[in-house]
This record gives C-alpha cells, structure tokens and sequence, in this order.
C-alpha cells in the first residue's frame, strides 16, 4: 500500500490546455502538449488533448511507445535528440523526432526507407542556450545534406530555450530562428512548414504580442500543467496553479530541539547538514522521502510550515506555527514545481488520484 497520493485535477489541466491554445492560436502558433513531465500518464495526455493541443511531444521514447500501445495516434514528437542505436524506434513509434546530428538523421532515413515510410524531422538550431543544436554559421551546409537523403523529410527549424543555459527566447533570438528559415527558402528553395520558438518560457513573448512573425509552433508542457514558467521565476496568472497537490501522511508528531545532540559527521546522502538553534519545536514526520520525490520540488500548501530535510523514507517539517491542528495520521498536501512533478508522477510508491475528466 502506497504512502502518499497525487491528487490530479484533470478539468484544471483541461482548462489551462485550452487557454494557452486559444491564446497561441490567434497569433497563428501551433501548440504540442509535452507529456514526459508526468511521465505520460494516460488521463493526463486525454486531458491535454480535450482542451485542443495539436499534438503531443515527449522525450522518452518509452513514453511515446506506451501511448502508442494504448491508442494514442495523435502526432508525437520525439523533443530528445535520437540515439544512433535507436533509430528503428524512433522511426516506427513517433511521427516527428528533433534531431541536431547529420549522422543519426542519415540512420532516420535508411531506417524509414527499410520500413517503406518516411519520417519528419526538426533541425534543432543553437541560438544561445548552448544545449542540442547546429550553430547558426552550419545550418545550411546541414540542410542541404538533408535535402538530399530519402526517407526524411525536414519539416522545420526548432530551438530550446532555458533547459540548460537558462537563455530567455526573445524576438532577437527569436527572430534569427525565422531569419535562418528565410534564408533556408532563398538560397536552397526549400519551403519549411515548422518555426518552433520553444516552450512555456515563450509564452510571455506571447502575452506581449512580440513573437517574431514566422515562429508557428511551441512546445508546451510545465505552463499547461503547474500554470507557471521556472524560466522565468513567475506564475502565469492566466493559468490554475493548483492541477497537481501531492499529499503526504504525518507518522510522527513531537517536540525536539532544533539542533541535533552530539558531534556531526555527513548524512545519508554525504552532506554535511547545517542547523540553527531556534529553541524547541514541534515536529513532524511525513511518510514521504527522497526515494519518493525531489524534496527541493516541493512547497508546503500551509505557508506556516517549513520543510527542515528528508532522508530516503521520511521528510521532516517544522509544523509550529502551522495554521491547523496538525495530529498524527493527518495529510500534509504540497504544491510541486515542475521538477516535483517530474519525480512525483514517475514514483511507484505515489497513488496517483483523478478529479474530473
């Protein structure tokens, strides 16, 4: 029996789906719903779906065969560049696959041609954020390769923003993306059919009308399910916020002293953990740990608690002043960032609880 429950509002998810289409799609931009943050659970991907994505993107392949397996035959891109070793999968399972190596993408097209089919491929273009991508200065040396192999067909020009170098999009970066694809119609006279300008972190750019004309697709995953954009450190007010609480039960409930008792070596984990001495408290015990989720993606619903650390099977929290009468066998619920999430939807040892649909 499982310790701890996430507690997934399926309408809310719909909802915020539905606004961020309604508000990309009067600006003429296309929206994927990125579903590797919850690990592709079936009911979340419907709801998704519901409120109108165009498609579906996810970087495991795992996840993308499960749908598959399931009965999801909505286009799927594959976000995480393909490993050579893997290409057979690729080719069968999703529809488009983003891709940055001209080696791999040859393999794309010898595999789709064995199996008599062609597939799509996004050339990912590194604008600044310094992740996967061609450097500008290559991309049409890139795309005329392309152009000549059977079996693929490029579809378009994508770039990532935030994941790694923590780069804002913005309309210069942006607008060096469309420029790239204007010059890829000028000069080779080939005509693509996808801009992908990047995902959650773009839509403020949305909000403010300032996507360069000629982006026509973002990848949209965290906005849609936790209503707020980590890039940029802020809620999206637009949005529900709330779609996801994880809930935890309190197995201990008692006074201690704020400052362990004796000499102080590492942790479990082999870090040396630092303590200030504020007196007694009152302390509980969740059965909830870092085995379960990343404990720094996770934020106590009562602002009055505060999370004090966790080892593999228990999280302490400080519940003093908490704004309830907090007793063992209680539930404790969280908000969760988008890393708590990540790590939550993927844990077996979380029930996973369904509200609407």
């Amino acid at each position: 029996m499982v310790s701890s429950s996430l507690d997934i509002d399926l309408d809310k998810i719909r909802y915020n789906a539905a606004q961020v289409k309604q508000m990309c799609q009067q600006q003429g931009i296309a929206v994927l719903g990125v579903t590797k943050g919850f690990s592709a659970i079936p009911e979340i991907v419907s709801a998704m779906l519901a409120g109108g994505v165009d498609g579906l993107a996810d970087a495991r392949m795992e996840n993308i065969v499960e749908l598959r397996n399931v009965g999801f035959d909505q286009p799927i891109t594959l976000l995480r560049i393909p490993r050579l070793s893997n290409v057979k999968n690729v080719v069968r399972y999703a529809t488009i696959s983003v891709n940055s190596e001209i080696t791999v993408i040859k393999a794309l097209a010898e595999e789709a041609k064995k199996l008599h089919t062609q597939h799509q491929v996004v050339l990912m273009i590194d604008v600044g954020d310094l992740r996967e991508g061609v450097m500008e200065e290559h991309v049409l040396e890139t795309v005329n390769q392309i152009s000549h192999l059977q079996g693929v067909k490029l579809l378009g020009l994508g770039t990532n923003m935030g994941c790694f170098g923590g780069v804002l999009p913005s309309i210069d970066n942006l607008g060096r993306l469309v420029e790239l694809g204007n010059s890829i119609q000028n000069q080779l006279g080939i005509q693509l059919e996808i801009i992908s300008g990047g995902g959650t972190s773009t839509l403020s750019l949305v909000e403010d009308q300032k996507v360069p004309a000629g982006v026509n697709q973002l990848r949209i995953g965290e906005g849609i399910l936790l209503g707020t954009d980590s890039t940029n450190q802020r809620r999206i007010p637009w949005l529900c916020d709330d779609a996801f609480l994880l809930r935890a039960e309190v197995i201990e409930l008692k006074d201690k002293p704020s400052v362990p008792i004796g000499d102080i070596g590492r942790d479990a984990f082999g870090k040396v953990p630092q303590f200030t001495d504020v007196g007694v408290r009152k302390r509980a015990i969740l059965a909830l740990g870092k085995q379960d989720v990343i404990i720094e993606g996770i934020i106590p619903v009562d602002e009055n608690l505060k999370i004090l650390g966790a080892s593999s099977d228990h999280l302490i929290i400080d519940v003093t002043d908490s704004s309830t009468n907090i007793q063992v066998g209680d539930s404790v619920s969280f908000r969760l960032t988008y890393s708590g999430i990540l790590s939550a939807s993927q844990s077996r040892y979380i029930s996973k609880k369904f509200r609407g649909g």
